[in-house]
């Protein structure tokens, strides 16, 4: 038969999208054509995949008319994820194997010139998609990118090294698809080791390690229990980022789901190894990162750094560096959790539910209020420096705290600090009081969901009302604080959100 129909999927944001790869020979001058919509590495598939069936001891039909139609038309397809469906097609059209048997299976994986396969970006973002569709395929996927994709419960995945493996399968005279299961394609080992993974102990930073800095340290215990953002300025050198470096080891064991949604994310971008699963990310961007790096862009639309963040934190070091556009582009996502990427064609939405943990000097030179270095910068050059974050932003973080510096004989004399683990475990515990109580983490509830668990007392809230009134607050800040202050009530294992709870929480906003 000169037609033969090979499935396989192109990515579209975390969407696994049908890709029906339709190869067809005829006779007439000898040409290889690839339509459909194909970026510059899927055009380059042509020499590729002539390379590979000639170097396996196969036959390529040099003497025909070689058209390939990537279907759907209007769907870009990038990378070298084709090729393998390519390769088959043009084998099954010219009859060398079975293409009948092609449709319980989809084909993902980028030929060398050798025949050999190398791994796809994005094979764990496409069995879970597949997932959550709950499309029932198998998969056939090089090595590395099955393992990948295996992670996923009740995923059917094979491996393949190298073209002829998935020919040998596929040829007139194969019996049994159980040989390719054995030899080549069986990862119920790696499923295994993805169900423990999770369970090994993770190497964090310990917050020991800070000495002094009691006040910071309490804040971002809160944070770490009700998933709030948090905002450090201070002099240089007084401990901001290795504050915000070890603050991953506070939050709580990922869940499963969790991981394999953060994996995905990291699989769409080529990054993903198993050493990072269950292990919440931490990405900390340089300041010169532009807007279409934070938030991702591009065409197709690829996640960027909060998305890479997803179930993590992002650590902004010196923010008001930043640019504008990139920080006021932070501003829906730390509200919503997701970041929707428009483009004229197609549009990509990806989850961004991170944790903000930010720093920044008090002025250009940093010791604006210090009492250990005078302030070379005028009040003009202050107001420029702190002006550069826009109160809209400022006004989504929930917790601002000042990180003072420590003299020489409190930085030398102080003993070391309370453990990462300690505070861990007090964070996971009012986390579960919050999770009992609601389902979700402090800083998620929205609406009415507010008042129904707040649980404010009548003294409580009338200091709220009238300190929020009094300090000009907006409605968002105001309800900031009192999820702010629903989670310390939390780690103090109050039923109720009391008048000291609240007046805690006002402490981080009184500044702003």
């Amino acid at each position: 038969m000169s037609l033969s129909l090979v499935q396989s999927r192109a990515l579209l944001g975390l969407d696994a999208v049908k890709v029906t790869v339709e190869v067809h020979l005829a006779n007439g001058l000898p040409s290889f054509t690839l339509v459909g919509l194909a970026d510059v590495e899927v055009k380059e598939a042509r020499e590729r995949v002539r390379c590979a069936i000639q170097n396996s001891g196969l036959e390529f039909p040099t003497n025909k008319r070689i058209t390939v139609n990537l279907a759907p038309a209007d769907l870009p397809k990038d990378s070298g994820r084709l090729d393998l469906p390519i390769a088959l097609g043009i084998l099954a059209a010219s009859g060398q194997i079975d293409g009948s048997a092609f449709h319980a299976f989809e084909f993902a994986g980028e030929l060398s010139l050798s025949g050999a396969l190398r791994p796809v970006r994005g094979a764990l973002a496409m069995a879970l998609a597949l997932h959550k569709q709950l499309v029932v395929t198998s998969l056939v996927l090089p090595p590395d990118s099955a393992e990948e994709a295996a992670l996923v419960p009740a995923s059917q995945v094979y491996r393949a090294n190298h073209l002829l493996d998935v020919v040998r399968q596929f040829s007139p005279n194969a019996t049994a698809l159980a040989a390719l299961e054995a030899s080549h394609c069986t990862v119920a080992d790696w499923q295994r080791l993805s169900s423990l993974a999770p369970t090994k102990l993770q190497t964090y930073f310990d917050m020991a390690d800070v000495k002094g800095q009691a006040g910071a340290k309490r804040a971002l215990e809160i944070a770490a229990t009700g998933g709030h953002s948090v905002l450090m300025s201070g002099p240089p050198g007084s401990g901001k980022s290795m504050l915000a470096q070890r603050f991953a080891g506070l939050l709580p064991e990922m869940q499963p789901d969790e991981a394999l949604q953060a994996a995905a994310i990291s699989s769409l971008c080529g990054r993903f190894g198993m050493e990072q699963w269950g292990v919440r990310p931490t990405r900390s961007p340089h300041h010169s990162a532009s807007a279409v790096a934070l938030v991702g862009g591009g065409s197709p639309p690829r996640p960027g750094e909060i998305s890479l963040a997803h179930h993590g934190v992002l650590f902004l070091d010196e923010l008001p560096e930043f640019p504008r556009s990139a920080l006021e582009a932070l501003r829906e996502p730390l509200e919503s959790g997701t970041i929707t990427i428009a483009r004229a064609a197609h549009r990509a939405e990806f989850p961004a539910q991170f944790q903000l943990i930010a720093a920044m000097n008090p002025c250009p030179c940093g010791y604006f209020g210090s009492a250990v270095q005078r302030c070379r910068c005028t009040p003009d050059q202050i107001q420029r420096y702190q002006g550069k974050l826009s109160g809209p932003l400022l006004d989504r973080i929930d917790l601002h705290i000042d990180v003072a510096a420590l003299s020489p004989d409190q930085l030398l004399q102080t003993s070391a600090g309370e453990s990462t683990h300690a505070i861990r475990k007090r964070c996971s515990e009012a986390r579960t009081l919050a999770h009992q109580r609601q389902g979700k983490p402090n800083q998620l509830l929205a609406g009415q969901e507010i008042d129904a668990h707040s649980h404010l007392e009548p003294a409580a809230k009338q200091f709220l009302q009238s300190a929020a009134a009094r300090l000009g607050w907006s409605a968002r800040a105001t309800h900031r604080t009192l999820k702010v202050a629903r989670t310390i009530a939390d780690l103090a294992g109050s039923t109720k959100t009391q008048l000291m709870h609240v007046a805690e929480a006002m402490q981080y906003r009184l500044k702003n």
